[in-house]
């Protein structure tokens, strides 16, 4: 293929799904490092891809100017005054799918979409007929868009990059635990109980009070945590950027998350971490060398994509029944005062 090309690549949400699409760029731009890599995101979404070593320019979708069809349409005209060769649609939903029409339609840009999961599945889970499975890992659908280009699958390598004047913003909380407590569904949150009892006994064992992340939303909820952990944490919940997490992150001795964001936060700044999963799949993704699965795997997990308000079988066991002596142990297991003591998911893939 020719040199100086230039691709459009569109993931407009969210957090952790924006970051999973830079394992794909990098593969991309080391095999074609001449390309001009275009990335296309919601304004509110940008820090988790700004400063990319992969991205050459990053373009902005304001919701409020260009909703709606005959805006989607005008704001995909002027996208086509960039030339581009290529379109990978990365999302594959109303927005994402009118840009790549015009631009394929009218612009001759050439499109690709990447592989979803089959719609009736989707339908036939929500009625419970079927029991939820994944077809495939989020990275490698991407990787399915970029089939053409002969790419190499080299697993999860993600990466989310911040200023670096904010790693010395955050050299006094070098090797402390981090927290993250929230998530887009209640399905998919541990219990408060669990967190508050779990950093009480790490506050005690090893002596340093445990840091608690997430936004403004986990604000009350990283507050009862507090109390249950009778002062035995940190809160820096809704107090800090996308930017200045990972920042945080980099310095932590390990995170322990739900399935959410902050989980890929860390993985893209390198940082070791527990994560936990309940009603989703852990199949979602390939877990690296850093990466800690802690599961319950009950019989009816997991039993939605993206979580739920409230558990459909009313019981919520995967989480509820997940003690915090279990992860504390499994903790222990892989840590100690020395530091890092396993590294893959198989030592600890159940608890």
């Amino acid at each position: 293929m020719e040199n100086h090309k230039r691709i459009l690549v569109i993931r407009l949400s969210s957090i952790g799904d924006i970051i999973l699409t830079t394992a794909v760029l990098k593969a991309f731009k080391e095999k074609y490092p001449d390309y001009i890599i275009d990335f296309l995101v919601i304004d509110k979404f940008k820090d988790a891809i700004s400063l990319s070593p992969y991205v050459d320019n990053l373009l902005l979708y304001d919701k409020r100017k260009n909703d709606g069809l005959f805006n989607l349409i005008k704001f995909s005209k002027e996208l086509s005054k960039n030339n581009y060769d290529y379109v990978f649609d990365l999302h594959s939903k109303f927005r994402s799918k009118i840009i790549t029409f015009v631009l394929s339609k009218f612009y001759k840009v050439k499109a690709y979409t990447y592989k979803k999961r089959a719609f009736w599945k989707s339908i036939l889970v929500n009625l419970k007929l079927i029991k939820y499975k994944v077809d495939n890992t989020i990275v490698k659908n991407y990787f399915s868009a970029f089939k053409d280009f002969d790419l190499e699958y080299q697993g999860e390598k993600l990466n989310f990059s911040f200023e670096p004047e904010l790693k010395e913003k955050f050299k006094e909380y070098k090797d402390y635990i981090v927290f993250a407590v929230g998530a887009s569904k209640e399905t998919k949150k541990w219990t408060v109980e669990g967190f508050g009892s779990l950093a009480k006994k790490l506050f005690e064992t090893y002596k340093k009070k445990i840091i608690l992340v997430g936004g403004k939303e986990d604000s009350e909820r990283c507050d009862t945590i507090g109390k249950i952990s009778e002062d035995s944490v940190i809160n820096l919940a809704g107090k800090l950027s996308l930017k200045e997490t990972g920042a945080l992150l980099s310095q932590a001795r390990f995170l322990l998350t739900n399935d959410s964001g902050p989980f890929h936060i860390a993985r893209g700044v390198g940082c070791r971490t527990f994560v936990i999963f309940g009603p989703t799949s852990p199949e979602m993704f390939d877990f690296g060398e850093n990466d800690v699965l802690v599961y319950n795997n009950i019989d009816c997990s997991p039993c939605s994509l993206h979580g739920d308000k409230i558990c459909p079988k009313k019981h919520f066991k995967c989480m509820k029944d997940l003690s915090y002596e279990k992860i504390f142990n499994g903790i222990s297991i892989c840590w100690c005062f020395n530091g890092w003591l396993c590294s893959r998911r198989s030592a600890y893939k159940k608890v």
